[in-house]
This record gives structure tokens, C-alpha cells and sequence, in this order.
């Protein structure tokens, strides 16, 4: 029994370090020991759990799992204005719980064949989002101006361009307008927007950030 738990631990200190190998790599908060303490600690708290129920409820403490986890996943999702960073980080910590849980149950097949297909979905993915999207970019603009009219004027040459307004948000305060958008399209319209915004005589001041 107690060479079983032994591997049991070993196999998923391995899946959260591969994981965790990912993220370290590309500089993410939660990386190669983080991964590998939650993989370890929810295989940890699974065994216990089913120790624990008996013939009874054996997932007492393993449902709770998901609930302690939310925690640490929320930790590391960041908000700058319409920026929002760390999400695939937060989903990356909630299957590597799940992928510990699948050892801490024996089911070691799933638990395999969940870390071969979240590597998969973070390494290859990541290759072919930047094939299929290398020359589009996203920013984050906030624009200021006066003339209630000049909002329209910003869409209608965001649509002449044929760039996508995936968020938009707009205030106003002491008679000024603040016009907040994210944008997806390629490098040389979104230079050319830029230009237009230099040159548009209603536009205050604009931010242009990645």
C-alpha cells in the first residue's frame, strides 16, 4: 500500500512537472513547482478522501478540491483596464488538479492521456494561433475627445479599415469623452488607424497599448 501511494505521488509530481515545464518556460506566474505541488497535493487529497469515506462518501474532501483551487486559479488572472491576462494560466491549474485527482483514484490511464492533450493544447496551439495570426495584432486604445459625433466617425473608419472593435466602452465626464476599445486586425491598419487619430483635429490625446 504504501509502495502504491509512493507511485502514485511520483507519477503525479511527473504530469504537474511537465505541465508546470510549459509555463515556466513562457514566464507565467504558476510554473514548475506550482504545477507540481497542486498535481501532488490533489493526488494527496484524493487518497485521503477515499481513505477517509470508507464504504461511505469517499468524495468528502476530493469535492472540495475544485473549490480550493478556484482560489488559487483567481490569484493569478490580472485585469488592466480591458486587458485581461492569466486565464489559460488559471484553466492550466484547474486540470492539473483534476489530472492529480485522476491519480489519486488509480486511474492512471486518463490521468496519462489528460497531460499528453493539455500539452498538446499549450505547446501546439500556441504554434498554429501564431501561424494563423502573425500578422494580426491586439490593442487596447483610450481616446479622448470632445464632440459626441466623433465616436460614430472612429467606428466608420474602424470599419473602413476592417478592423474588429472586439470591446468597447465609453465615458463621459467634465465634457470629455473617453472612448475605450480593443482591436484585432492586421499591423500596417492598425499604424494607419494610429495615423488617423494623429491627425483627426477632434482627438485630443489617445493611449495605444499591447
Amino acid at each position: 500500500m504504501i509502495t502504491e501511494h509512493l507511485l502514485q505521488l511520483f507519477l503525479a509530481l511527473i504530469i504537474g512537472s511537465f505541465i508546470g515545464l510549459e509555463r515556466e518556460i513562457n514566464g507565467k506566474v504558476a510554473g514548475f513547482r506550482t504545477m507540481a505541488l497542486i498535481c501532488v497535493g490533489s493526488a494527496i487529497l484524493t487518497i485521503i478522501s477515499i481513505q477517509i469515506g470508507g464504504n461511505g462518501s469517499k468524495d468528502r474532501i476530493a469535492a472540495n478540491i475544485l473549490t480550493g483551487i478556484g482560489f488559487i486559479g483567481a490569484g493569478v488572472v490580472f485585469k488592466d483596464g480591458l486587458n485581461v491576462t492569466g486565464i489559460t494560466t488559471a484553466a492550466t491549474i484547474w486540470i492539473t488538479a483534476a489530472l492529480g485527482m485522476c491519480v489519486g483514484c488509480d486511474n492512471y490511464i486518463l490521468a496519462l492521456e489528460g497531460m499528453a492533450l493539455t500539452l498538446i493544447v499549450l505547446f501546439l496551439f500556441d504554434r498554429v494561433l501564431n501561424l494563423l495570426t502573425h500578422k494580426k495584432e491586439h490593442r487596447s486604445y483610450s481616446i479622448h475627445f470632445k464632440k459626441e459625433n466623433m465616436s460614430n466617425i472612429i467606428y466608420a473608419k474602424l470599419n473602413n479599415l476592417g478592423l474588429k472593435c472586439i470591446k468597447k466602452f465609453e465615458t463621459k465626464d467634465d465634457n470629455k469623452i473617453k472612448l475605450s476599445i480593443n482591436l484585432f486586425g492586421s499591423k500596417e491598419k492598425i499604424e494607419e488607424f494610429n495615423h488617423f487619430l494623429l491627425e483627426a483635429e477632434n482627438v485630443k490625446s489617445f493611449d495605444s497599448f499591447l
